[in-house]
């Protein structure tokens, strides 16, 4: 369960350091050049800017994806523990019929006697 959690908190963080680094891509590209000539900081960012992924981007489109995965995963929920509810109705019934029963059983040998 802890490695769970620890996996979402490093993807959120992940998702989130990219978030950030794409918004700051139009600032860091209007940086002066002061860096030596190897290292060439305007030309990465064009290549991940244009790159494939990020060409469609639409964050509401994101945003509905990720919504329905949620509401997928809150109907599965619903749906294992209204399976583990109907478990615990059928063995409170059948034990009630057990019991039920026994007394039935005391009765007629009562009656007998």
């Amino acid at each position: 369960m802890i490695e769970f959690i620890t996996t979402i908190i490093f993807l959120c963080s992940l998702i989130g350091i990219g978030v950030i680094i794409y918004w700051k891509m139009p600032l860091l590209l209007e940086m002066p050049e002061t860096l030596p000539s190897h290292f060439r900081w305007r030309e990465l960012f064009l290549k991940i800017k244009n790159s494939i992924p990020f060409k469609g981007f639409s964050a509401e489109i994101l945003l509905q994806k990720i919504l329905s995965k949620i509401r997928v995963l809150t109907l599965k929920t619903d749906n294992k523990t209204s399976n583990w509810l109907q478990r615990l109705r059928e063995k409170a019934q059948k034990k009630k019929f057990v019991e039920n029963d026994k007394y039935w059983e005391e009765v007629k040998k009562s009656t007998k006697e």
